[in-house]
């Protein structure tokens, strides 16, 4: 029985946050990262004080188990998951590269339960599945006792098969049991009754952290995973900005400021570092170049702007009648200009601490030379051009293409001509072409001097802040023979030194991924 002087929050329930950006997120299309930035987004997780980091799939690729394997060893808060097909080739590799973690090291290894994964993907008969499940979590428990085990579409599995896979999977050693929407097709009501049917009928039930992991296809993800939250769940698998396969996964930043918001009614807490969610949502933003759209709740660039004239009125009069949380409280904060050409090195070097950047004396000097070269070009310096600067060009390394720079004629009367000058592998090469307008000309040029036979599938043009003086930002997609979609992010005060700059990146991301050797799974691997 609660003591009478328990504590307001110890009457709450605390919801573990598990955090895959790095995996689920950065397995849908566009939002590849490498292993320097997956490190870079690890290090932001551990100020959001997440309680769990899914690093990624350490079987897919060389270059995933070295970024699981880097941020094993160098974050220190959250524990560390990789994700591991039901196969002891899979677990034995996830636990290489999680080793470095020590305690906090989590194995977490899934099948599909479903019938028709089962019958069509799998080809297994339900007795299989079962076997199978429970002899990768007992070869997973040999290596740690953090083990977590999820049934892949779990909720169009049948509620009694479903019972029988986590009683078994619990009682092989399992101590987390994961149950994911894995193709958002559950509706709230359903999804409660499913985790209270787990509740009322799994005998072990009470051994285990029963974990829910959301897709974003009717855009329930944050409701169902509320939903299974008050049916008893105890953990959320989620990502910052929701990103994920196909529509995306449960939004971290919604999740929790939901549960912040609406204590009245929702007696859960997470250990969340509220203020760090805008941070957060930039940085990945920046690294991955796809922008969230303005009206997206909590971090959107709508989410605290106000233009009706009631709306104004009212927020003269008082904040709270027109929003139900603060910009402080997410880490948006009141002033946005930082910076300008007179500012020192000393002032520079604190903002890019406040933004998340740490960097030795030798980056720190490149990056304020750069500084210095943007105040020069345009009045006032925003947090936003900071983050497009650092990560266009003081945090990209070893990129084989790099512009020196462009020149573009072009008129009414007159076909467009563009001259690059780029470095390509180190050496200096410089063509002219002629385009249909100036950015398919800068295009041509550089496609040619890079030998590129890509295809530009999108170009998304846009102004980083305000003002005439405004950085421009490009952000492109490109394809080449595999088809793979590529995504490229540049920006300028020019707009096309900014086109020309994002397929660039693309070519660079491009280039790096076929670095990376990346190992082609079969159609099961692909995660929950």
């Amino acid at each position: 029985m609660m003591s009478q002087k328990t504590t307001e929050k110890d009457e709450k329930k605390r919801i573990i946050v598990f955090d895959t950006t790095l995996r689920d997120g950065e397995q849908s299309p566009g939002n590849s990262m490498n292993i320097e930035e997956k490190v870079r987004i690890a290090k932001q997780l551990e100020k959001l004080n997440v309680d769990v980091i899914e690093a990624g799939f350490p079987i897919a690729s060389e270059g995933d188990f070295e970024a699981v394997r880097r941020i094993a060893a160098s974050i220190k808060g959250p524990q560390i998951a990789g994700l591991c097909r039901a196969n002891p080739k899979d677990i034995d590799c996830a636990w290489d590269a999680l080793k470095p973690a020590g305690e906090r090291a989590r194995i977490h290894t899934f099948i599909a339960t479903s019938d028709i994964h089962m019958e069509y993907k799998l080809q297994m008969e339900p007795e299989k599945v079962l076997a199978t499940a429970i002899a990768a979590v007992k070869r997973a428990a040999s290596y740690t006792s953090n083990v977590e085990f999820s049934c892949e579409d779990a909720t169009r599995t049948r509620l009694p098969f479903l019972a029988q896979v986590v009683e078994a999977v619990i009682d092989a050693g399992a101590t987390t049991v994961n149950i994911p929407d894995t193709v958002g097709y559950t509706i709230p009501f359903e999804y409660f009754n499913i985790i209270k049917y787990l509740k009322d009928n799994v005998p072990n039930i009470d051994k285990a952290v029963i974990s829910v992991h959301c897709h974003n296809d009717l855009g329930l993800a944050v409701a169902n995973s509320i939903a299974a939250i008050q049916a008893g769940a105890e953990q959320v698998e989620c990502t910052i900005n929701g990103i994920g396969e196909r529509a995306g996964n449960c939004s971290l930043e919604e999740l929790v400021m939901t549960l912040r918001t609406r204590q009245d009614i929702l007696p859960f807490f997470t250990k969340v570092a509220t203020q760090q969610i805008t941070p957060a949502s930039r940085l990945l933003s920046t690294v991955t170049g796809i922008m969230v759209q303005p009206n997206k709740a909590v971090v959107g660039a709508n989410a605290f702007a106000h233009e009706s004239g009631i709306h104004q009125h009212g927020m003269m009069m008082d904040s709270s009648t027109y929003e139900i949380m603060t910009p402080e409280s997410v880490g948006l904060g009141a002033s946005v200009i930082v910076l300008g050409k007179h500012s020192g090195r000393h002032a520079f070097k604190k903002r890019l601490i406040d933004l998340g950047y740490e960097l030795d004396d030798e980056a720190l000097d490149k990056a304020f030379k750069k500084f210095k070269a943007l105040a020069d070009a345009k009045k006032e310096i925003f947090d936003e051009d900071i983050d497009a600067m650092m990560a266009e060009q003081v945090l990209r390394l070893n990129d084989r293409y790099q512009l020196d720079h462009i020149t573009v004629t072009c008129g009414t009367f007159q076909s467009a001509t563009a001259t690059v000058q780029m470095q390509v592998d180190g050496v200096t090469v410089r063509t002219a072409e002629l385009g249909d307008g100036p950015v398919d000309a800068a295009s041509k040029a550089i496609k040619k001097l890079t030998r590129s036979k890509c295809k530009l599938l999108n170009m998304n043009i846009g102004s980083i802040t305000s003002g005439t003086d405004a950085q421009g930002e490009v952000t492109v997609k490109i394809a080449n023979g595999d088809n793979r979609a590529i995504t490229g992010r540049g920006s300028s005060t020019d707009i096309i030194e900014a086109a020309a700059k994002a397929l660039i990146n693309a070519l660079n991301c491009q280039a790096a991924v076929n670095r990376e050797k990346i190992v082609m799974m079969n159609t099961s691997g692909e995660g929950e």
